[in-house]
């Protein structure tokens, strides 16, 4: 493995809370900043509000490091109980990620945008219909490429790349309107 290859992963593996705050909190606010671009959308925060919305994107990489355990342990427990047995990992990554999106997923993006909400100072919910199509039509093809990873190490890593992608796929969807 070269050095830096080596370095995250070891990281990740140590200390797997701090490493999933800071992909995310920095990985959320690229793709923040990102859609901003891309829509054409002034990017601007107080240096108050930009630590608020990283502490926030971090705090939801712990929230989404410790879902994920929690799915993995979801699914082996629904294989074993009803006796599903596979030797495709491609269709336990696709359960797992389908479990996690409908169970899991649409909470999530609640709890990140009230407590956006909350640090930002503002209200609503405007585009939530939107978040709840891409569980569906994005993050369950996205992490079943990412449950197909054998390291769960590393997957909330990808996971925060993903939504970097997101923001630039939706900020592109909502420039056209």
């Amino acid at each position: 493995m070269s050095g830096i290859l080596s370095w995250y992963m070891e990281t990740v593996t140590q200390y797997p809370f701090q490493a999933a705050f800071v992909q995310f909190a920095v990985l959320g606010m690229v793709g923040d900043w990102i859609a901003a671009t891309v829509m054409r959308k002034k990017f601007h925060y107080t240096p108050v509000k930009f630590v608020l919305k990283m502490l926030g994107w971090g705090i939801l990489g712990m929230l989404i490091k410790v879902g994920f355990a929690g799915m993995h342990g979801f699914t082996e427990a629904i294989f074993v109980k009803f006796h599903w047995s596979t030797t495709s990992p491609i269709f336990v990554a696709f359960c797992m990620s389908t479990f996690t999106n409908v169970i899991f997923g649409p909470q999530m993006m609640f709890f990140h945008r009230w407590e956006d909400n909350l640090m930002q100072g503002t209200k609503g919910y405007k585009g939530m219909d939107i978040a709840m199509k891409s569980l569906i039509f994005f993050w369950i093809p996205a992490h079943t490429l990412t449950f197909s990873i054998a390291n769960h190490d590393v997957q909330v890593g990808l996971a925060a790349a993903w939504s970097l992608a997101l923001g630039l796929i939706l900020g592109i969807a909502n420039r056209k309107k």
